[in-house]
């Protein structure tokens, strides 16, 4: 019968050769294991070697073949083969002794066959594999122990297949065959189990079967499609995969909390140090309607800016600079006489509107008891003027607004409420002899008052004149002074009343000069004590009372002590000059006199007298 395809020849030791009809088999030696006791081939039956049918505890050898007649020796035994690898000299499990950090891990088989041309282990001794198929049969374990065979009949060796099954012969070998290859037989023993041997696969035969054992081998070829194996590791539990997994989530969130933080650190500290990213646009407020309140400060000023101008006033020998009002369409112009007075009798007056227009102006008249003085502006139409309220009217804590041209700065509004009322202050007397000084039963306001607002208007809630801004006491001064020099408010501003203004103005634009009220005595100006004393003598060394004044027809004497006028006391001269020229000639004043330690009261009509 043809022999099967077997492995490719050995050739390193010669045997016997066994005919057969596709060609000598010969006994080679196998590479195995030394075993107890020596492994000798079964005897066999003289004869030709004929397929058998398999007894219980026999197994045939694959493709039916047998050995040839004549005496079998024992083949020789051959070295081991070498590790394909050097020691592992770390000793690294699975190959060295287990590592202190883990015990050795179990041992998987690779179930795979070995690719084509490399060392097989694992197939039983003297096992031939078969084409590689589908459907094909595992092989059978190895027999151990003598061969069965029938009487007569022919011995099968060990570690050979078992017999195609009934009826069905051996497959036909093609004419364009390969000779067979040499193939090894073990023989059995009687007293040792036949152990497993290694075969060699030709290039281009087929691939053994698996070793159904799956015995492991460190020293075989690691098989190429070898599956994968475990690692030895423990498998976690469901609630440890659970804190893993809360962990991971934990940590994730952590870490997306960071760099947040650090984004969001470096993008503020770069907008702190840079200003925001491209350009910068503040935010602001709508346009709103122009119109204020009529009783604002803005609302006042409004209406009142038009009525106001600025004085440059030029002289041969000073100039300066002051602040005045319109008070009719016909050019009369309202300020303080020591606005005007720098100018003399070759100076120049220049006006200034709020709307810029430009004007000459000339006196109408002025008065230094008052200090107040008219001047008219020609050629100008459009004039708006200034409407008058009443001083009588104001109360302590009004408000009131200031305008004027502190500095030459024109069109200057400050507001404050008036202070006091009926302040008697004295002003002026550069002079020397006094003629220059100024009485005023004045207005007293905390409105901030400049040089330069001399002569511009305090205005009251309706936008109405109640006083003329004249003079401040500054805080190097013991006294109230014009703006003349150059110190600052403190905030207390004195105003002469409107009332006593209206009227001194229109004498002056209707016949160029004041009237004073009088009352007909000289006063002592020396005098310390509570009051004001006639004196004994008048300024032309004449009598201290006039005669057939108001004051000799109501019975007052030189020597005498005025200590009330209407009422209200007075503490010097100054305050008794002050409250007489608030009033008009011929208004009736009521008057207290002390005299020889005596206190007695007079009336009488205030006489006139005319100004300078």
């Amino acid at each position: 019968m043809p022999a099967a395809a077997l492995a490719a020849p050995v050739t390193d030791v010669p045997a016997a050769a066994a005919p057969t009809a596709a060609g000598p088999v010969t006994d080679v030696p196998a590479a195995v294991p030394a075993a107890p006791g020596p492994v000798t081939d079964a005897p066999a039956a003289a004869g030709p070697v004929t397929d058998a049918p398999v007894t219980p505890g026999s197994v045939p050898a694959a493709g039916s073949l047998s050995a040839a007649p004549g005496p079998v020796t024992d083949p020789p035994v051959t070295e081991r083969p070498k590790p394909l690898h050097d020691p592992d000299p770390y000793s690294t499990p699975p190959y060295g002794e287990p590592g202190p950090w883990a015990p050795a891990p179990p041992v998987q088989h690779p179930a795979a066959a070995p690719v084509p041309g490399t060392m097989t282990a694992g197939l039983p001794a003297g096992a031939v594999p078969g084409p590689a198929s589908a459907d094909a049969p595992s092989p059978a374990p190895p027999v151990h122990g003598p061969a069965a065979s029938a009487p007569g009949g022919p011995v099968a060796h060990a570690g050979t297949a078992p017999p195609a099954p009934a009826g069905a012969g051996p497959d036909p070998a093609p004419a364009d065959a390969p000779p067979p290859a040499a193939v090894t037989v073990a023989a059995p023993s009687a007293a040792a189990t036949v152990p497993e041997q290694a075969t060699y696969a030709a290039p281009g035969a087929d691939t053994p079967a698996a070793d159904p054992w799956r015995r492991y081998d460190p020293w075989a070829a690691s098989a190429a499609t070898a599956s994968w194996q475990q690692s030895g590791a423990a498998v976690p539990t469901r609630e440890q995969r659970r804190k893993r997994t809360r962990k991971a989530i934990v940590g994730a969130a952590l870490l997306i909390a960071l760099v947040s933080g650090g984004i969001g650190g470096g993008v503020g500290a770069y907008l702190e140090r840079n200003g925001g990213v491209g350009t910068v646009e503040l935010p602001q407020a709508g346009k709103e309607a122009a119109e204020r309140a009529p009783d604002s400060v803005a609302g006042i000023a409004a209406r009142a800016l038009p009525s106001v101008v600025t004085l440059h006033v030029s002289g041969s020998d000073a100039a300066g600079t002051g602040t005045g009002f319109v008070l009719d369409d016909r050019g009369h112009i309202l300020t303080n006489n020591h606005v005007v007075e720098p100018a003399g009798p070759g100076g120049g007056i220049t006006v200034t509107f709020d709307s810029g227009d430009t004007a000459e102006a000339t006196v109408v008249g002025r008065d230094s008891g008052y200090d107040l003085a008219v001047v008219r502006v020609k050629g100008v139409s459009g004039l708006t003027p200034m409407p008058l309220g009443n001083s009588d009217n104001v109360r302590v804590g009004d408000p009131v607004v200031a305008i004027g041209a502190p500095f030459d700065l024109a069109g200057t509004v400050t507001s404050g409420i008036i202070s006091a009322r009926e302040r008697p202050i004295t002003a002026g007397g550069e002079e020397g002899d006094g003629s220059d000084v100024s009485y005023v039963d004045a207005l007293q306001t905390d409105a901030p008052i400049n040089p330069g607002n001399s002569g511009g208007p305090l205005l009251d809630s309706r936008g109405r004149v109640v006083g003329i801004n004249s003079a401040i006491r500054s805080a190097g001064s013991g006294s109230a002074e014009s703006d003349g020099g150059q110190a600052g408010s403190i905030g207390l501003g004195f105003a002469i009343p409107i009332n006593q203004g209206k009227r001194v103005a229109e004498e002056l634009i209707n016949t160029g000069k004041a009237t004073h009220p009088v009352i007909g005595i000289t006063l002592d100006m020396a005098y310390t004590g509570d009051g004001a004393r006639v004196g004994t003598r008048g300024s032309g060394g004449g009598p201290a009372v006039t005669a057939g004044g108001p004051g000799a027809e109501a019975g007052i004497k030189a020597g005498d002590v005025i200590t009330a006028v209407d009422g209200q006391r007075v503490h010097s001269g100054e305050e008794l000059i002050v409250k007489t020229r608030a009033h008009r000639p011929g208004d009736r004043l009521e008057l207290t006199l002390e005299r020889d330690g005596r206190e007695t009261n007079v009336s009488l009509v205030l006489g006139s007298s005319g100004g300078d």
